[in-house]
């Protein structure tokens, strides 16, 4: 297959897929996945692979709104989070890896998903739980970083927060790839105007203070080195679930169940964390600093290309008053908290 065959073949790719449901697509090749971690080097999953095609799905704006509003949650965390990463997604990465197969070559699909990885949130192997089946293998399951992907790839850049920004989208994006033998014409890097400027929206409007504000992280991709501020996961996770710590060893909190030590934080109007949906958790932060302070910011400075008529952010956040908590747990009939099992399944 000589250049001008691949080029109208990538194009081809990139339309149907598309077609399927994508929002985004990019293609970057396989060298520049170069001095990524073992654990995360997909090169270990597919060795003959010569393409990787990341997808972009768009969170609806729509399926924030209720939580901007403070009225409405469950939707972000099912059609914003639980639906794209478990069904849409899934639906299209598949399509494109039988597409890809039936020319006679092989291809992976992933989604937004690595439920069996290896490695923790912050990058250590999980004691106990896999071994590598050879010599100088990793030990499975590899986990690809979707976000550096979707950068390898060309479709926007890493910003403060480590979350990949869009030139349409912002971060409101969720990824999947397909690695496949297929050698396609790969996307330059992304050059073109800043997202990202540091302004740390991210950083003071994330509930928990997960995100540093000076400590940072650099990593090498494709010649362009990298830089954010350190996330701490367990802060990330618990504020995500809208829970805090209570403030005094006397006090008992009852918004995770059997965890007497979480109350709900200031964001979450809940007097115990809701139910899961899908497999994907309980997003009742609404990734408030991440993505939404970081719509409002991106909106203001007028540097997204995809426009809306009515802007992102159209009043002051609201914050949950628990200051109260106790008194008013005290207040509810006997067994209104604390008693369903389902609801602490993280």
């Amino acid at each position: 297959m000589n250049r001008t065959e691949r080029r109208q073949l990538t194009d081809d790719i990139k339309r149907y897929t598309k077609a399927e449901g994508a929002d985004l697509v990019g293609i970057a090749p396989m060298s520049r996945f170069e001095g990524a971690p073992k654990q995360m080097d997909p090169r270990y999953i597919m060795p003959d692979a010569k393409s990787c095609i990341v997808v972009g799905f768009r969170v609806l704006r729509g399926s924030l709104r209720g939580i901007e509003e403070g009225t409405f949650f469950s939707n972000y965390s099912s059609m914003g989070y639980g639906a794209i990463t478990y069904t849409f997604m899934p639906v299209t990465v598949n399509n494109l890896s039988r597409n890809i197969e039936d020319m006679g070559y092989e291809a992976i699909p992933m989604g937004h998903m690595s439920d069996w990885r290896a490695i923790d949130n912050e990058g250590k192997l999980r004691t106990g739980f896999s071994k590598p089946v050879e010599q100088g293998k990793p030990a499975p399951d590899i986990m690809v970083h979707l976000r550096l992907a979707g950068f390898a790839a060309g479709l926007g850049e890493i910003g403060w927060s480590k979350m990949l920004i869009t030139p349409e989208f912002g971060p409101a994006v969720r990824l999947g790839i397909v690695l496949t033998e297929l050698e396609l014409e790969p996307d330059p890097i992304y050059d073109g105007p800043q997202l990202c400027n540091r302004c740390m929206a991210c950083v003071k409007a994330c509930p928990g203070g997960a995100i540093a504000g000076q400590k940072t992280v650099k990593v090498n991709i494709a010649g362009h080195e990298l830089e954010w501020g350190e996330i701490d996961c367990k802060k990330c996770d618990l504020y995500f679930r809208g829970g805090k710590p209570v403030d005094s060893s006397g006090e008992k909190g009852h918004y995770i169940f059997g965890k007497e030590e979480y109350k709900p934080n200031e964001i979450s109007p809940f007097y115990q964390a809701p139910p899961k949906v899908y497999n994907a958790g309980k997003a009742i932060c609404g990734a408030g600093g991440c993505t939404r302070s970081c719509i409002a910011s991106l909106e203001k400075r007028d540097v997204l290309t995809k426009k809306f008529v009515n802007k992102f952010r159209r009043k002051k956040p609201w914050r949950v008053d628990w200051s109260n908590y106790q008194e008013e747990v005290a207040k509810l009939p006997e067994g209104t908290v604390g008693i369903n099992t389902e609801l602490d399944t993280d």
